[in-house]
């Protein structure tokens, strides 16, 4: 029977095989027995038992197991903060002891202490985790195996002419139009989203709603609320100017336009000259 492949910068699922005085011992299959440090075991953990560890590499690259979390995995993009620059990059904070490295090399712009990024983490030819913030080294323009309607993972990017960029299942580059931004996002942000349409260049389009009726069924729902924090009446209606619009909801006219007429198709609301107002 093949041994069981355990991928460094990964979180893994290990059976304890030994307790010692200087921790657990873990049957990392193919990489052998891997140490899980004393401070990290739980209490009452017993030979046989199965924990959930992330396997990083210790001051002297050499694979360890560990509790902490991770902000993010090989394979992965994040929004991390650069704790110190030292001669050979950057060091990000990703929630271990031991600080990512982003070489200078991997820098589109030097990083600064203090800010965060997007990058993308991955292991070198050397075996070591690091980050790059050149994320089209590793991220496709193009669809593979996705479908239309398809829910996936997206993490927020940089704002375009035309919307905003959104990385897709950690892979490709996809993008929101800005009539399709029915809330607030910002850069960095991990959230669920849709493949409305994949293009016949493979260029993918998002929307944050499942596409079809549910979007405004659900934006619909946000705009009730604002009502009726309002004191029951909003000084909006489709008649206001696009603009007052977006800066109220962050939505286009014509979203807002299907939202109230689903309100008042249901009796929740009266449209008038100058807003809306709940029903009585």
């Amino acid at each position: 029977m093949a041994r069981t492949v355990v991928n460094v910068g990964r979180y893994e699922r290990l059976k304890v095989t030994r307790i010692e005085d200087i921790g657990a011992r873990l049957d990392a299959g193919s990489m052998g027995e891997l140490l899980l440090p004393a401070r990290y075991v739980p209490a009452g953990c017993q030979p046989g038992d199965k924990l959930m560890v992330f396997v990083s590499l210790d001051s002297e690259d050499r694979p360890i197991a560990t509790t902490e979390q991770a902000k993010a995995q090989v394979g992965e993009v994040a929004w991390l903060k650069v704790v110190s620059v030292s001669q050979v990059g950057a060091f990000l904070d990703w929630g271990l002891s031991k600080d990512l490295l982003v070489p200078f090399s991997e820098q589109g712009v030097p990083l600064q202490v203090g800010r965060s990024y997007l990058v993308y983490v991955y292991e070198d030819n050397t075996g070591r985790l690091a980050a790059t913030t050149k994320l089209n080294r590793f991220i496709k323009d193009r669809a593979q195996g996705l479908t239309e309607r398809q829910e996936v993972s997206l993490v927020i990017g940089d704002k375009t002419d035309l919307g905003v960029k959104a990385i897709v299942n950690h892979e490709f580059w996809g993008l929101l139009y800005q009539d399709q931004l029915f809330k607030p996002v910002r850069k960095g942000q991990k959230t669920q989203g849709y493949v409305k349409r994949i293009r016949p260049d493979g260029k993918i389009e998002l929307s944050l709603y499942e596409p079809g009726y549910g979007k405004v069924s659900e934006f619909a729902e946000s705009v009730l609320d604002a009502i009726k924090a309002n004191d029951g009446f909003l000084p909006l209606n489709d008649k206001s100017p696009p603009e007052a619009i977006y800066d109220t909801f962050n939505v286009s006219k014509g979203v807002f336009k299907q939202a109230i007429g689903a309100l008042y198709k249901k009796h929740l609301i009266v449209i008038e000259k100058d807003g809306i107002r709940l029903s009585v």
